[in-house]
């Protein structure tokens, strides 16, 4: 199985586009933001495998500001010239969670054709990838905030129960001699809240 490729290596219009939208989102929590502060939040939130530099930021920044998202804020750092989000731009985001399936649990599912577009023929072998990409994800936010024990202990429960609840499903599923997308679907959603 080959490792996905770096967002580095991406193409431009990608990268561009993704460093857009996680602005905006930037922006939308945080306020105005800088090149410089999108550099270093993309570089935290990929454990600094993807530090993006002025190049590839500020043309997506100024790409935001053309299309109406996004416009030079008031205040400004020395030179490091700021961008903060338009209502444009909000509501523009807000459409985007809207239809996210991240957030919906619903809608298609388009794993297959990733895993094709980045050279992993079989989907099994990508969905893999991604679990163990996410349980590190978790790992890493859970040895970040050592002092949150509530809060650790909370996600640690809802991990298990998340998993608990996939696997049984999907033992039962296997089990079956036949069984359709269509229900394996809704029995997913069953689990989706930790029921057993």
């Amino acid at each position: 199985m080959r490792p996905l490729e770096s967002p580095s290596r991406l193409p431009e219009r990608m990268r561009r586009g993704l460093l857009g939208m996680y602005a905006l989102a930037v922006m939308d929590r945080e306020g105005p933001v800088h090149g410089y502060l999108i550099s270093e939040r993309v570089a935290e939130r990929t454990d600094g495998s993807w530090r993006p530099g002025p190049g590839a930021v500020y043309p997506a920044l100024r790409k935001l500001a053309e299309r109406g998202f996004a416009r030079p804020a008031a205040r400004s750092l020395g030179r490091r010239r700021e961008f903060e989000i338009t209502p444009q731009g909000r509501a523009m985001l807000e459409r985007l969670r809207a239809q996210s399936p991240w957030v919906q649990r619903k809608g298609w599912d388009l794993v297959p054709l990733w895993a094709e577009v980045s050279g992993i023929h079989r989907t099994e072998d990508f969905l893999l990838l991604r679990l163990r990409r996410a349980l590190d994800g978790i790992d890493t936010f859970l040895a970040r905030s050592p002092d949150r024990t509530a809060a650790r202990a909370e996600l640690i429960s809802e991990v298990e129960r998340e998993l608990g609840g996939y696997l049984r499903r999907m033992r039962h599923t296997g089990e079956r001699t036949s069984s359709s997308p269509r229900s394996r679907s809704k029995a997913r959603f069953a689990y989706a809240g930790g029921a057993a």
